[in-house]
């Protein structure tokens, strides 16, 4: 039986929910974990396939295929990728900003902004980016504060509200936003991949039974976005704003988006020169 990753965001509602609810079969074990978590995972050889940072992708391309037509992107505002400062973007040089320890491809997207759009370098300090506690944000020695994930949409929804955020936090930056103004194109966050071992009809039949889930949750937001509000204690019309405005698709321009994600960070040094290998399509 497959080992078949998971992320217990509720980005990943569209893709697992029909899965979740018995309606589509998948010959395989869910199995849960943050970005970071599921990446090592299949690092290891742990799991057979798995969503994954699309830096995972990029770090080891000789590893893995990635499952066509499946990704978790946004052309635009992403809503769970926020940047908290208490100083503009641009005067944080030298300054404290908290990253986060389970997503690869937003810290490397937000290194990439300090260093091309914001033009400063400050002094990136991993810490816990799910973690939606105003009081312990408050006390911590930082300016800025990286968060993703359901914490980010808390958080995201409570600046809006009666709430010490936007005193504390002034300054607010969508990554997803940031990058479509930088480059005009969509963002890759995750893809799905299969380890180059695992055996090819296995991997085919999984793809097929999460795309058939993924057609089913797209058609069903709604009730995804009441699942995701009785999580995140978000409001049921903000869950259903924020998954209608993710794509869970790739297409050719967010592919256009992925290998100009890769193209720089290849600049940078962060990952090795590579080309794109896709699982076979059913």
């Amino acid at each position: 039986m497959l080992r078949v990753g998971r992320i217990p965001y509720i980005n990943c509602y569209p893709v697992y929910g029909a899965i979740d609810r018995g309606l589509v079969p998948l010959d395989g074990a869910l199995v849960d974990g943050v970005p970071t978590a599921l990446n090592a995972r299949m690092s290891s050889g742990d799991l057979d396939l798995s969503v994954v940072s699309a830096v995972e992708y990029a770090r080891d391309a000789q590893r893995y295929l990635l499952l066509p037509e499946l990704a978790i992107s946004c052309d635009g505002p992403v809503q769970s990728v926020m940047l908290f400062s208490r100083r503009p973007a641009r005067e944080l040089g030298g300054a404290r900003v908290l990253v986060s320890r389970s997503s690869l491809t937003s810290v490397a997207l937000l290194e990439l902004l300090f260093a091309h759009v914001w033009n400063v370098r400050p002094e990136f300090v991993a810490g816990d980016a799910e973690v939606a506690d105003i009081g312990r944000f408050a006390s911590e020695p930082h300016e800025a504060r990286l968060v993703i994930g359901d914490a980010a949409l808390r958080l995201h929804d409570a600046v809006e509200q009666d709430s010490p955020w936007p005193t504390l936090y002034p300054h607010r930056y969508d990554l997803g936003a940031e990058w479509k103004q930088w480059t005009g194109l969509p963002f890759v966050f995750a893809v799905w991949v299969a380890q180059r071992s695992t055996p090819v009809h296995a991997s085919m039949a999984a793809h097929a039974s999460l795309l058939t889930s993924r057609d089913w949750g797209l058609a069903n937001l709604p009730a995804l976005a009441e699942q995701a509000a009785t999580t995140t204690g978000v409001p049921a019309a903000r869950c259903l704003d924020y998954l209608s405005g993710l794509d869970y698709r790739l297409s050719y321009p967010h592919l256009a988006g992925l290998t100009e994600f890769f193209r720089r960070l290849v600049l940078a040094g962060r990952v090795p020169d590579g080309s794109l290998a896709f699982l076979p399509a059913a």
